[in-house]
């Protein structure tokens, strides 16, 4: 049993009810995102399955001029869903909150267009909005899922790389992993701190080299000038957090020794 089967089974085994994941193409081969299915090796967790071509008209698409569906209005949109019935049971929406106000900024009509999507999505008595709970309830797995690698929401390939493809974001990870018997071992709680929110992905991300448009969306989210500068930082901050632990270290065995 490989590692992404024994981790479905865990989460069915202590008691959730559903997966939430990416309704990639890769995997999905023939199949269609709008339909619930089950993962591999499990018989009662089921799998809810992002439709990320609607997802990502919202998330990425709603304010981009160049678009040939710019601009999109809830009716349009209302229409995109409407197609699904007949060729589905349900369409995920799976986005960042952040997407609402600081992706897609209040002056391009976010919030306008959310406030009308319900009411549009309502007109044809085919729609309905449900909970994941209550789909998951209400429709029967069409077919079991394998996905036997790590998948992601992000970038065209849609696994890890965005985080750990290349040398810099390897090594960082490394560093950070590296002090973590230090870390624990010391009593010192703003350094335990600090390390644990060194871990939060967006640093890794902002060390992506990717290009084109992919890279477009890594360089939008980026505070750095560049990935370099991202990875110089990283380390730099690695290097201070070494430091302190290993002043912690003598001043405590200075202690130990009196």
């Amino acid at each position: 049993m490989n590692f992404l089967i024994a981790s479905q089974k865990f989460s069915e085994n202590i008691g959730y009810d559903a997966i939430l994941a990416e309704g990639w193409d890769h995997y999905l081969k023939w199949r269609s995102s709008n339909f619930v299915y089950t993962p591999k090796g499990c018989s009662k967790i089921k799998l809810l399955m992002k439709n990320y071509k609607l997802s990502d008209d919202i998330a990425f698409r709603f304010s981009e001029k160049t678009w040939k569906e710019y601009p999109l209005t809830s009716e349009k949109f209302s229409q995109w869903v409407n197609a699904v019935n007949g060729n589905g049971e349900c369409v995920n929406l799976f986005m960042d909150y952040e997407t609402m106000g600081e992706h897609q900024w209040e002056e391009t009509g976010i919030f306008n267009f959310l406030k009308n999507m319900p009411k549009e999505i309502l007109k044809n008595p085919d729609n309905n909005f449900k909970t994941p709970s209550e789909l998951i309830k209400i429709y029967n797995s069409k077919d079991e899922i394998d996905i036997p690698h790590l998948m992601s929401w992000a970038d065209i390939e849609r696994d890890v790389s965005a985080w750990l493809g290349n040398k810099m974001q390897q090594e960082a990870l490394s560093k950070i992993y590296s002090v973590e018997k230090l870390i624990k071992a010391n009593s010192n709680k703003e350094l335990l701190n600090a390390w644990r929110k060194m871990q939060t992905s967006d640093h890794f991300y902002y060390m992506c080299t990717k290009w084109f448009n992919d890279g477009d969306v890594h360089k939008y989210f980026n505070p750095y000038e560049s990935p370099y500068e991202a990875f110089i930082a990283f380390m730099n901050v690695i290097t201070d957090l070494s430091i302190r632990l290993k002043k912690e270290e003598v001043i405590l065995s200075g202690k130990e020794s009196k």
